[in-house]
């Protein structure tokens, strides 16, 4: 009826949301959760070859001397421990002043030479190594474009389901439905990888025999370099110190995963 909701685009998109989601389930490694990816392992490392080759050509790369060789150093031992899916491992030195590091799929690390003040010394390295990896290994690129396909077909349909609603309402639902999509899934998404991220890149910087005590000092020195977070509920990370003190609770779990190893000692 003219100037009503029309329910059968809700209807349709319901059902169509309900075989997507139960259709593309997988489970994310370590943590047992359960996720939405709807991208083959294949495709997703061609995306990361062909972004990586990209980065490579137009950024000024170290490719040799000791901190190159140490980013493969920490890299490989963190990739032995990790849930490595047949991943092509590759380790680049990006000199950039950007505070930055990443792990695209199929395993493409780079480091910029921006974050090796904050990282410190090979422990802070490790963490931050580990924790790009497992967003690779987590398949968490792979989980954000499924989400953002089901967030653009069910703004389509809510745009059908108002057509023949007052302009002003129209304008008034889809305003409210686009908030609520970004401050209600997104970005809780987007965090909770971040978190994700955090415990297993925790783990395999244990695991790898690295110092996981460095982790909350590495966040602290982060904090401050930072300048200045938007309030957590409207960032895509975790507050600095939600991470610090997420770090400290998994820690008797890390050193317990770093001595099962077989690591040395770590000095009290």
């Amino acid at each position: 009826m003219s100037g009503r909701m029309r329910l059968i685009p809700i209807l349709l998109f319901g059902l169509y949301f309900l075989y997507y989601y139960f259709g593309h389930q997988e489970r994310v490694p370590m943590t047992g959760r359960k996720q939405l990816v709807d991208m083959s392992r294949e495709q997703e490392a061609r995306l990361g070859f062909q972004s990586f080759q990209q980065i490579l050509r137009t950024e000024r790369v170290v490719r040799t001397g000791p901190l190159a060789d140490k980013i493969r150093e920490i890299g490989q031992k963190i990739a032995r421990v990790s849930e490595d899916p047949g991943f092509q491992w590759e380790y680049a030195l990006i000199d950039s002043p950007q505070v930055n590091a990443f792990c695209l799929p199929g395993g493409k690390v780079a480091v910029y030479t921006g974050i090796l003040p904050i990282a410190a010394n090979d422990n802070g390295l490790a963490a931050i190594m580990g924790h790009e990896i497992a967003h690779a290994i987590a398949r968490h690129g792979a989980e954000r474009m499924a989400q953002q396909k089901l967030m653009q077909l069910g703004t389509l349909a809510a745009g059908v389901a108002v057509s023949d609603m007052d302009r002003r309402q129209q304008q008034a639902i889809m305003a409210a439905l686009g908030i609520g999509g970004q401050f209600g899934i997104m970005l809780p998404f987007s965090r909770s990888h971040e978190s994700e991220a955090d415990y297993m890149g925790l783990m395999y910087a244990a695991k790898s025999c690295y110092d996981p005590r460095e982790a909350p000092r590495l966040w602290e020195r982060m904090a401050r370099n930072s300048k200045g977070q938007p309030a957590e509920f409207m960032s895509t990370h975790p507050a600095h110190q939600t991470r610090i003190k997420d770090l400290t609770k998994w820690m008797p779990a890390a050193l317990e995963a770093r001595e099962q190893a077989g690591c040395p000692a770590l000095p009290q």
